[in-house]
């Protein structure tokens, strides 16, 4: 979405590369995300690591635009369905994060992004991801 929570139904598509390596034994795993957006060269970059007490994986963002590594999100899987949660502020807004993994097509994952301003009554989503394997 080009503007989250500013009631905007304005989407920006384009194409990227991302490149995902396993880390720590399989306990966790990165990505490198490339692309280029408005004439700008953008990267991305995510963390993801599981804690084998908890059951939980952490998933952290850093991009060329901020260059700082977040809070992270925490949540699980649910057979192959996530959901991973953090609490943050965007735009000057409080918000809730969430972050939506659906794996049940393997070669085609979807992974989408949301905002709750009313501690999670409602949600507006604001990417959507279709990952396919080259």
């Amino acid at each position: 979405m080009k503007r989250p929570l500013e009631n905007s139904d304005e989407w920006e598509e384009f194409d990227a590369d991302q490149h995902c390596q396993p880390i720590l034994q399989g306990s966790g795993n990165f990505d490198i995300f490339s692309t280029v957006v408005n004439g700008k060269p953008f990267e991305g970059f995510t963390l993801r690591l599981f804690d084998p007490q908890t059951r939980l994986w952490t998933i952290y963002w850093a991009d060329s635009d901020g260059v700082r590594l977040d809070g992270g999100k925490v949540g699980s899987f649910d057979g192959d369905i996530g959901e991973f949660f953090a609490r943050d502020v965007f735009a000057g807004k409080n918000v809730i994060v969430r972050f939506h993994w659906d794996k049940r097509t393997p070669e085609a994952p979807v992974w989408s992004a949301a905002f709750s301003v009313d501690e999670g009554k409602t949600w507006e989503w604001n990417w959507h991801a279709h990952f396919a394997r080259p």
